[in-house]
This record gives C-alpha cells, sequence and structure tokens, in this order.
C-alpha cells in the first residue's frame, strides 16, 4: 500500500540508510553511502551528481537490479529486497518502467512490437495490447514509424520508442539512466518534451540519473549525490 501524504501524491519509493559497496583490490568503495530519500507519485526529478558519484548505481537499487549491501528500499510500501527473485522479476514487470542509455530495444521486433511486448509477458489480451500501443505511438508521435525496426531509427526515435514500451505496462514509476546522453540538442529536447508531456497527461512519476544540463533544467527537483552521498535536495517550480 502507498505511504499517502496527502489527498493527492502518495510516496512511492522510499529509502532507509541505502549502502552499496564494491570492493576494488582490498579497499571498498561506497557506490552509495547511508542514502535516504522519498519520492512521491508525479514528480519529475534527477539525480545529478559527476561520473561515479553514484547516479546509475541508486538507479538500479531503486530498481531491484542490484542488492543493497545494507538499508532498504520500499517501493509501495513493499521491502524489495525481502521478495524472493521470481517475485521480485514479477513486481518489477508490472510496478516499474525501466529506460537505459543503451536502449535495448529488440531488434528483430518493430516500433509497434517492441512496445507491446511487455504487455504480452504481463498476459494482457492482443485487444488490449493493440490499443495500448496505438495510445502511446499517438503520444510519441511515431505513429508513422510502428511498422520499421530499431536500425531504421535516429537515435532520439529509439529513445522515445523505449520511453513508450516503458509506459506500456502503466507502471508506478520510470528510472531512466542518462537517457539523453546519445543524442543531439534538438533529439534531446524532443525526448524530454516527451516525457514532459506524459508526465502532465498521464501523471507518470520520472526518476532520472544524468549529468545533463538540458535534463537538470526540466527537472523540478534535482537530487545531488556526491561519494555516494546526497548534498542537496532542491525542489524548482518549472
Amino acid at each position: 500500500m502507498n505511504e499517502v501524504i496527502n489527498n493527492n501524491r502518495s510516496i512511492i519509493v522510499r529509502t532507509e540508510n541505502l549502502c552499496k559497496l564494491f570492493l576494488n583490490g582490498k579497499s571498498e568503495i561506497k557506490a552509495t553511502d547511508h542514502v535516504n530519500l522519498s519520492i512521491t507519485s508525479g514528480e519529475f526529478t534527477a539525480v545529478v551528481g559527476p561520473s561515479g558519484s553514484g547516479k546509475t548505481t541508486l538507479l538500479n537499487l531503486i530498481g531491484g537490479l542490484a542488492t543493497p549491501s545494507s538499508g532498504r528500499v520500499f517501493v509501495k510500501g513493499k521491502d524489495i529486497n525481502q521478495l524472493k527473485e521470481k517475485e521480485l522479476v514479477k513486481f518489477r514487470l508490472h510496478n516499474i518502467g525501466f529506460v537505459f542509455q543503451f536502449l535495448n530495444l529488440i531488434p528483430v521486433l518493430t516500433v509497434e512490437e517492441n512496445i507491446s511486448f511487455i504487455m504480452e509477458l504481463q498476459g494482457t489480451n492482443k485487444e488490449q495490447r493493440n490499443r495500448r500501443t496505438a495510445e502511446l505511438l499517438e503520444l510519441i508521435g511515431m505513429k508513422d514509424r510502428a511498422r520499421s525496426r530499431p536500425y531504421a531509427l535516429s537515435g532520439g526515435q529509439k529513445q522515445r520508442v523505449a520511453v513508450a514500451r516503458a509506459l506500456a505496462s502503466k507502471p508506478l514509476f520510470i528510472l531512466a539512466d542518462e537517457p539523453t546522453a546519445n543524442l543531439d540538442t534538438e533529439a534531446a529536447e524532443t525526448l524530454l518534451n516527451t516525457m514532459l508531456l506524459l508526465n502532465e497527461k498521464e501523471k507518470v512519476t520520472f526518476l532520472f540519473s544524468t549529468h545533463d544540463p538540458r535534463v537538470m533544467n526540466k527537472a523540478r527537483r534535482l537530487i545531488t549525490l556526491e561519494d555516494g552521498r546526497i548534498t542537496k535536495d532542491e525542489t524548482y517550480v518549472r
């Protein structure tokens, strides 16, 4: 059950003293160091900081793609690290969308098939899959590329398809790891405006990791990490 903070918004992600250690020879590196944060529904938030500050590690921990050395991650009030592996896979499938820097689109599938794929894994029937896919193609402005395969798309178009795929299952929130890193200015602007539209129209919660000023200028909350610790947490009216 979500942790309610007011009538309209609820805490959907919360971390408690979240630590992740990596061994580097005989020494330990703290990728995240006692991170405590909460993300509420509807946020458009970026985790920022220099390379090596722990941004990607933090997103991986929140998404259940990595296991903390200590501390806890709660999603919808559930401690996800207490779930067995199959339970965690199913929980992620229904609650968390992922957009990776390197896309991970399936090359042999068309745009519409890539978007529909997660819903098929969930067991959604064909009529519902087709309807949802059509909605998302409209939202990302790519109806005319529905039958195209990833190799025929630009980098920005591929990222928009990745966002639509992440949204297809109507997840609780989306984790986007450096989504604009390989995009030129025009493609990055289009992608960010698409995600803002989805945030406003579908009330999708986004949590980014980034060091891209273009993302920082759109985000309504900036969480700064340095050496795995939160040093700033600032909210903006855009």
